[in-house]
């Protein structure tokens, strides 16, 4: 696994594209092979705007908010870890991320079949594998721990405080861990091509755009030459530096009101 941290730019605008991939041949997963996902990410730099036009985009519904769980040092992030809340149609869903060596080397035990996965993450040249870990929240719960009144430790399910327990090594968490939020996310589809287009937009104002797109293990070279090509043809600016995204949008949340 290779980790690349970047340096923080000045840019108030930040755009993500992504594509959801059955994974890459190197990586194996605790449950059956084959059904572990890479999510392959390219961050843009041009106006969302202009993202939507160019990828001719059609929306899917209203804005939902989502969540990132941290302290002022970063913590979980300089672990591998991320915790997020994000709103759904259905309710809300707390998801804990753990950036992983080999998803083959993952006890059976520590990820539920119902209840989590093992994929990859692709960054430019950087392939990381990470367990996912999710869980369901009722609308009292999400407003205690969004309003910061109730500790995240004590609404994780069983496996996610296992996993950070057990595999981790991070329990007790952080006692000043506090929602980063809340992000608005607006879901579009492209009209002509199989992704699914998240612009999020920060408390700050700073915005991202997220393009996902699932295909098969024998497919992921042919549909990111495909994308790029995509994204070539479309106009849109590919950003020079693709490894700092997820802290670039962690600090932008610390320094939100």
């Amino acid at each position: 696994m290779r980790i690349v941290m970047a340096r923080r730019t000045p840019t108030v605008l930040l755009i993500t594209v992504l594509i959801v991939a059955v994974p890459l041949a190197r990586g194996k997963t605790s449950h059956a092979s084959g059904t572990t996902q890479a999510e392959i990410q390219v961050a843009l730099c041009s106006e969302p705007d202009q993202v939507i036009r160019a990828l001719d985009l059609a929306s899917r519904g209203g804005v939902r908010d989502t969540w990132l769980f941290d302290d002022a040092a970063l913590t979980l992030f300089d672990r591998g870890l991320r915790i997020r809340l994000r709103a759904t149609e259905t309710g809300s869903e707390l998801t804990l991320k753990a950036a992983i060596d080999d998803c083959a080397h993952v006890p059976r035990a520590l990820i539920p079949a119902k209840a989590g996965k093992c994929e990859h993450d692709v960054h430019g040249d950087s392939v990381t594998a990470a367990v996912s870990l999710t869980s369901r929240l009722k609308a009292p719960v999400v407003d205690a721990l969004v309003s910061d009144r109730l500790p995240i430790a004590e609404v994780l399910s069983p496996a996610q405080a296992s996993y950070l327990r057990e595999a981790a090594k991070l329990w007790p968490l952080p006692s000043d861990l506090r929602p980063l939020g809340p992000i608005k996310v607006s879901t579009y589809r492209a009209r002509e091509k199989p992704y699914d287009v998240d612009v999020s937009r920060l408390p700050t104002g700073e915005r991202y755009v997220e393009v996902s797109r699932k295909v098969a293990l024998g497919d992921v070279d042919a549909a990111r030459k495909g994308f790029d090509d995509d994204l070539a043809r479309s106009g849109v600016t590919i950003c020079v530096d693709q490894s700092a995204q997820a802290v670039n949008k962690l600090r932008a949340l610390l320094r939100a009101p």
